[in-house]
């Protein structure tokens, strides 16, 4: 089992770990936290972006990396989908992060928006990756629908509370057709982690790193967590026990016999 790249719609990349590229204090601490990141994408707002070629756009500046346009902000398909296809013009690219926030406060996506977006998108040659609830159903209606990968979220967006409902996720990726990427709510490096333990594909973080003293310190953390996490998936954990279990053998002790 390949424990290094990650493969989305037949598209390898040599990480599995996606970063956002908004809320950092400066553009230069953006770039040097991706450049300790080595994500496999970056994640661009369009209606953050500027659509102009002068020198100072974050389409420039971030003119090295593979770039994932996403909706942030839209409320309704009609949006999403007018967003998705201005970021196809403006980055070339039909890969598209599919939000649609359903509740201002909790940022929680509206199910049956997404539904709806995704086959749309997906009909006009969309590579969709849905940010999503952490729900089972929700995620295999999607890839029912031709999404590429699910993004359930780990938590609400920006609260750094880790992963809610573990058992939700790990039921997610045991169960879904296409690659899963915990979306939201990772905090530091553990929780990225974890992500990674319970079978997830990928991590996708904004942020856990664009508001830490240090982003980019953080920023390696998270991609050595997610290595981590990935090989202890990969080994397989030892089983949970209720009683200890010495690992010497207690034959051969001094004064036993």
């Amino acid at each position: 089992m390949d424990d290094v790249s990650l493969t989305i719609a037949g598209k390898s990349f040599s990480s599995r770990l996606l970063l956002g590229s908004g809320g950092y204090p400066n553009r230069q601490i953006l770039l040097d936290a991706i450049r300790a990141a080595r994500p496999a994408m970056v994640t661009v707002a369009i209606r953050r972006i500027s659509l102009e070629a002068y020198a100072e756009s974050l389409v420039d500046l971030l003119a090295e990396q593979t770039l994932l346009p996403n909706t942030a902000g839209c409320a309704s398909v009609r949006d999403a989908v007018l967003t998705a296809e201005l970021g196809r013009e403006a980055l070339g690219t039909d890969w598209v992060k599919l939000e649609l926030i359903g509740d201002r406060e909790t940022q929680y996506p509206d199910v049956e928006l997404l539904l709806r977006a995704t086959e749309e998108l997906v009909r006009k040659g969309f590579t969709v990756l849905p940010y999503c609830n952490d729900d089972p159903v929700t995620c295999r209606k999607l890839a029912d629908l031709g999404a590429a990968a699910v993004m359930p979220l780990g938590a609400p967006i920006g609260t750094g509370l880790g992963i809610a409902n573990p058992h939700a996720i790990a039921r997610i990726c045991a169960t879904s057709a296409v690659p899963v990427i915990l979306d939201a709510g990772i905090g530091t490096a553990s929780d990225a982690a974890q992500a990674m333990e319970l079978g997830c594909a990928g991590v996708l973080l904004n942020t856990a790193v664009a508001g830490a003293e240090n982003p980019p310190l953080m920023a390696r953390a998270m991609r050595e967590a997610v290595c981590a996490g990935r090989h202890a998936r990969l080994a397989g954990r030892i089983a949970k026990r209720t009683q200890a279990e010495p690992s010497s053998p207690q034959l051969g002790l001094v004064g036993s016999g």
